[in-house]
């Protein structure tokens, strides 16, 4: 089920779906022993629902294709290995980097460690594959320099300045926005954050209430609520926003990158924990198992996920690239779809149903 709006309006909250795990291959279980039909918490007692004493190592059965630029995707949440008890939600890591270990841990601790496949699981749209190089310019998706395709559901947010009054609520119920993302500011008077796609700037501009309609791009450094600490890699002289990001390289298995103090923070989370490394620096020098090294060789391909509500979406300008080992599959049909914020009958998205996605 679609818990938040980081993919509306090609996937709305509220959508259920079928997830084809046969598309990219299915993995071989890595935690073979869980209480069937859940995911990762019993839904009683709020504990894990699985057992960590046998595991597997990552493999995965063949499938009918790979994963392709501009394909939706089901994968694990690559920061999802530690969670916080008190708000399972929440990054953990970024918690870390933004009120330090010990207030985080006593505030929403204690935690609770998950093997690769029992991470939660997240859906976006796949903007660049492994050997890719992504680029974003004031909100736009660049892939190997050409522009990302304009699919309808990819919106930004503008703020759209009125004559003080309101844009009629048929209007934006008829675009499927969601009305918890607006907010009507009667200083500017306008909507500071309204989400639209490339077609419907011009249709919101020629109505006869509205003044303007300006695109929000963040520039460096990052307006509220990120900040350097949030935006990847977190560290180094990178100066990136959600709306300008890159250029940036995706890893490819077997392929060998120059490794140096300058460009760690880009890997080092694959070095360390999804290829299962130990790394340390010492003295300007990069340790890897041990060994000084000045380079390092992909065991995996990894993947950078975007949602198409591109200002209201944690994905991978926020966490960085994603494994094959957390790819999942991709959804192939929405079965059925309620709005929550209307009342029966009218919840029912009967449009949506059997939706192929």
């Amino acid at each position: 089920m679609i818990p938040t709006s980081s993919m509306e309006r090609t996937l709305m909250t509220g959508d259920y779906l079928f997830v084809s795990k046969v598309a990219y291959g299915p993995r071989v279980p890595m935690t073979p022993i869980s209480v069937p039909l859940i995911h990762n918490v019993l839904p009683i007692t709020g504990g894990e629902s699985y057992v960590k004493w046998i595991k597997n190592p990552y493999r995965r059965m063949a499938g009918f294709r790979s994963v392709k630029r501009d394909d939706i995707v089901v994968f694990n949440f690559p920061n999802g290995d530690t969670v916080l008890k008190g708000d399972p939600t929440a990054d953990y890591y970024q918690c870390i980097r933004l009120y330090g270990r010990e207030y985080t841990y006593k505030t929403y601790g204690p935690v609770v460690v998950r093997p690769d496949d029992k991470k939660d699981n997240y859906v976006k749209r796949c903007v660049a594959t492994a050997g890719d190089t992504l680029e974003i310019i004031n909100g736009k998706v660049y892939v190997n320099g050409l522009p990302q395709n304009n699919y309808p559901g990819i919106q930004n947010t503008f703020t759209v300045y009125t004559n003080g009054t309101t844009i009629n609520s048929k209007i934006i119920d008829d675009m499927d926005i969601n009305p918890n993302e607006l907010y009507f500011d009667v200083s500017l008077p306008g909507y500071i954050n309204f989400p639209l796609n490339e077609d419907e700037v011009e249709k919101i501009r020629a109505m006869a209430n509205v003044i303007d309609v300006r695109q929000n791009i963040d520039t460096y450094p990052p307006d509220l609520p990120d900040s350097p600490l949030t935006i990847f890699p977190f560290e180094g002289d990178f100066r990136w926003t959600r709306d300008n990001f890159g250029p940036l390289w995706v890893p490819k298995k077997g392929t060998t990158v120059k490794l140096t103090i300058a460009n760690l923070p880009l890997y080092k989370r694959i070095i360390s924990s999804y290829e299962d490394n130990s790394l340390e620096v010492k003295d300007s020098l990069i340790f890897i198992n041990g060994r000084v090294v000045d380079s390092y060789t992909f065991k995996m391909d990894y993947y950078f996920m975007m949602g198409d509500n591109r200002h209201n979406s944690a994905d991978s300008r926020y966490w960085g690239f994603v494994p094959e080992s957390h790819v999942v599959g991709t959804p192939s049909v929405i079965w059925f779809s309620k709005d929550k914020n209307k009342s029966f009958p009218k919840n029912i998205r009967w449009k949506r149903i059997f939706k192929t996605v």
